[in-house]
């Protein structure tokens, strides 16, 4: 049983950081903003701490005015699930076109180190940090 459960809270937790990734991309904020514990703290996107989950989005959702479209591919999860919190370690590699420059492309090399908890029985981000790897602007 503890075993089964274990897979259905690492399918659950990539399933969060799959609607992160959906929600920028599609720019469906209601979804991003679903996944974030409402005392969430983002930190590694720049020198600013983000505390809570309004800040965090509203900041996401002005940022996101300077790109046009961007993908969020997400590699393999590692989780550590232990009772209700877990941590994953999560690769990503974005795109982003900028929307000002439309044949110039922004990508970003990096790892999604974040910390998650279980609210009223869903899993939710509550500690977000970005690991950048590295970023590249380059013409088309």
């Amino acid at each position: 049983m503890a075993a089964l459960q274990n897979l259905a809270d690492r399918i659950a937790l990539m399933d969060v950081m799959l609607k992160y990734a959906k929600g920028v991309d599609q720019r469906d904020m209601a979804l991003y903003d679903s996944v974030f514990a409402d005392d969430v703290v983002v930190v590694g996107f720049g020198p600013d701490t983000y505390n809570g989950r309004e800040a965090w989005v509203g900041y996401v959702t002005e940022a996101l005015k300077a790109y046009g479209a961007t993908q969020h591919m997400l590699g393999p999860q590692l989780a550590v699930v232990t009772g209700d919190t877990a941590h994953c370690r999560t690769d990503v590699q974005a795109l982003h076109y900028l929307i000002n420059e439309p044949t110039k492309t922004l990508t970003l090399w990096a790892t999604y180190n974040t910390d998650m908890k279980r609210v009223n029985g869903e899993w939710k981000i509550a500690r977000h940090h970005l690991e950048s790897r590295g970023t590249r602007i380059q013409a088309d």
